[in-house]
């Protein structure tokens, strides 16, 4: 959160020093970065510049840092759950723009998921697991639930 537009200067030699065969997602959560069109559109162009994948943050808390721009072909978003019924149907929502995104070119999916309540985290997962297996025809693997009395 400290990190905000007036650091905009120390993006380019920092993204200058990076080894080329890294190929790193950069989450920015202080709000100036997005509350100002003309800020994230300079924001924007250095990453593209640099090929940095800009992270996406869903967290139903804070729709502040909620952007939908994609710097590469790459999409790493950060889900966080509310510990709400209505968690569902936003994965579901996710699964319908990343369709519409594989179909414009997007070529890498890195989908986190997790929550206050961790033990529904993978609840989540699974859902979104099935979602896109169905949707994409693809066979992701959905961990099963450690049963707790069989630990120890």
């Amino acid at each position: 959160d400290n990190f905000g537009p007036k650091n905009i200067d120390r993006l380019e030699p920092f993204f200058k020093m990076l080894p080329k065969d890294i190929k790193p997602a950069i989450e920015f959560r202080h709000t100036d970065w997005f509350n100002n069109e003309e800020v994230a559109g300079e924001l924007y162009k250095i990453l593209e510049k640099y090929n940095i994948t800009n992270a996406i943050v869903d967290s139903a808390g804070r729709r502040d840092l909620l952007h939908m721009r994609l710097t590469t072909p790459t999409a790493f978003i950060r889900y966080n759950g509310a510990n709400h019924q209505s968690d569902y149907a936003r994965l579901d929502d996710w699964v319908d723009r990343l369709e519409t995104w594989i179909d414009e070119g997007l070529q890498n999916i890195y989908f986190f998921v997790h929550q206050n309540l961790e033990k529904a985290s993978p609840l989540l997962s699974a859902h979104f697991i099935k979602k896109a297996n169905e949707r994409f025809g693809t066979n992701l693997h959905i961990p099963e639930m450690d049963d707790p009395k069989t630990k120890f």
